[in-house]
């Protein structure tokens, strides 16, 4: 027997309608690439989208093309997320950081046809243009009277021109909620970048999970800063989120720097930000010696990479910001798991609440997990146990879009759970807490080592700014550590006063056998450390002789 309830299908176009419907005065603030300040509201943000809508269909695109942006996070941009998906095509997000030839080669892979970008990007679209035969169309996030003339591409038109010939009367496709949404590629760290294609159905599923109590605990009372890029991951589902709850939302444009994210915080009463460790390193860089406080903000998430203690503890005991650690992949949508404490924990000390604080937290329903050994068996939840990190669920990726190109698709489940590359243990209460990833993490002797866990300890110390944890081969342990350091700048440390500080924090066997001063520590475009290219500039480096 079946239920009789209505079947409504889940689609993107129905939370930009329910925001202006519900939420017609919720504001969306945008810095942009023009160096104003611009401002309005859901109702016209749904306006602007079915414009967007029209235009495309003017253009001769077919459901299902993909159209792609390069564009800092704004007001145009969020309009691409409902405008292109709405209508049915592929909104594919690209990362302006990526090498401008494989820029190039995903926008050949995706086959995109046509490409929105912010003028500040201008540099990278006429260095690849030509490299990109299935674009027909470019089109400039800009007003017709700011088009250079000196351009370079043929044809190229203004999104404001575009919209301006279509009426607002448009009238969204009854889609199937599995029809494809958007795409977004991974950073490609070994081999081309691999394309995971999303759905209506898992973003929707996606942005109400996220929305949820123990996880963003989004609100219409929340004004919501997503400092992590629109080409990452869907800026996390933040801005479908928004939309679905009737929150404002503050989108930076370029202006990614401390000061810049401070001032923003502070003029919009953000409550609520998000975004990877190394902006908020910024931003806590641009306070501290300005002696600055937050008025508004409450809550942050932080992702992307592990959040060292030493910036949990910064924001929460000197600035009152509750952080909120969480944990996910481009193969995820990305939300696997998000840290809050549960009610037995709320009678803890400090120190023991900050030892929860510090996993990735919780597994959010619509995901389940597990941990593996070598062999595929299921290991203990006892907090102790690493394994293998395995994943499946409503919005995690099946197989991702034509491989790396290959006639035959790549498909990556084993036995319909998703490899994560990632090493965890989770505990009883399930926690799940990342110690590395599997290709960094570190065998010394047959036991491991957390190359996160000695990353945390050094940049705990008040002279460094960065730290980076690789393994090095050893004649007699197989591998030790060594770690990576960039001090804070006018901050002296030496070898061996950081080597003394990891005395009573880390096991005696477990202390890095040698620290190594560097300038910068490689970052990929996603703002992770690229331990790769770290072991390529350490590869004539020698462990010293400690016998």
């Amino acid at each position: 027997m079946l239920g009789l309830m209505q079947n409504q299908a889940l689609s993107i176009s129905s939370l930009i309608e329910f925001a202006a419907r519900h939420h017609g005065e919720g504001e969306i603030v945008s810095r942009r690439v023009e160096g104003d300040i611009h401002r309005y509201t859901y109702i016209e943000a749904a306006q602007r989208s079915r414009q967007l809508a029209g235009a495309l269909d003017a253009l001769g695109l077919q459901m299902g093309q993909r159209v792609a942006s390069i564009a800092w996070n704004g007001y145009r941009h969020m309009e691409m997320y409902f405008g292109v998906s709405g209508s049915g095509r592929v909104l594919h997000t690209i990362n302006p950081r990526m090498h401008p030839e494989q820029i190039a080669w995903v926008m050949h892979h995706a086959q995109d046809q046509v490409v929105c970008f912010d003028m500040t990007f201008l540099p990278i679209v006429k260095a690849i243009h030509s490299k990109c035969p299935s674009v027909k169309h470019w089109v400039a996030l800009c007003d017709a009277d700011k088009l250079p003339a000196d351009a370079g591409l043929p044809g190229l038109l203004s999104y404001e021109a575009l919209l301006a010939q279509h009426a607002m009367a448009y009238a969204w496709p009854e889609l199937d909620e599995n029809t494809a949404s958007s795409m977004c590629y991974t950073s490609g760290t070994t081999g081309n970048p691999k394309a995971a294609l999303y759905s209506h159905r898992s973003t929707v599923l996606h942005a109400y999970a996220a929305a949820l109590p123990d996880v963003m605990c989004l609100s219409a009372r929340d004004s919501i800063l997503p400092v992590v890029p629109m080409f990452h991951v869907n800026a996390w589902g933040i801005p479908y989120s928004a939309a679905l709850t009737g929150a404002k939302l503050v989108f930076p444009g370029p202006g990614m720097d401390g000061k810049s994210i401070y001032e923003l915080i502070e003029q919009e009463r953000v409550t609520y930000a998000a975004g990877v460790p190394t902006i908020w390193q910024m931003l806590l860089g641009h306070m501290e010696p300005n002696g600055l406080r937050f008025s508004t903000l409450k809550r942050t998430v932080i992702g992307g990479s592990a959040c060292p203690p030493a910036m949990i503890t910064a924001f929460n005991d000197k600035y009152g910001v509750e952080v909120l650690h969480a944990w996910g992949m481009t193969e995820m949508s990305p939300l696997g798991t998000l840290c809050t404490l549960k009610n037995k924990h709320l009678g803890l000390s400090e120190g023991d609440k900050m030892k929860v604080r510090l996993k990735q937290g919780r597994a959010i329903f619509g995901v389940d997990m597990k941990i593996v050994n070598a062999e595929g068996k299921e290991l203990p939840w006892d907090g102790k146990t690493y394994g293998d990190l395995l994943v499946k669920g409503s919005w995690v990726l099946r197989e991702y879009f034509q491989g790396e190109g290959d006639a035959v698709p790549v498909l990556p489940l084993v036995d319909g759970w998703f490899p994560t590359g990632d090493v965890a243990t989770i505990d009883a209460d399930g926690y799940m807490q990342i110690t590395d990833r599997s290709k960094d993490v570190i065998k010394s002797g047959g036991e491991w080592i957390s190359s996160i866990d000695i990353e945390n300890i050094a940049v705990a110390h008040p002279a460094v700014a960065m730290a980076a944890c690789i393994g090095m081969k050893h004649p007699k342990w197989d591998e030790r550590p060594i770690v990576a350091v960039v001090k804070k700048p006018g901050a002296e440390v030496s070898r061996e006063a950081l080597l003394q500080f990891y005395q009573g924090k880390a096991a005696k066997w477990q202390i890095p056998d040698d620290v190594v001063f560097l300038d910068t520590i490689p970052m990929g475009a996603t703002g992770k450390m690229q331990k790769s290219k770290l072991r390529e500039i350490l590869k004539d480096y020698q462990l010293p002789d400690l016998r």
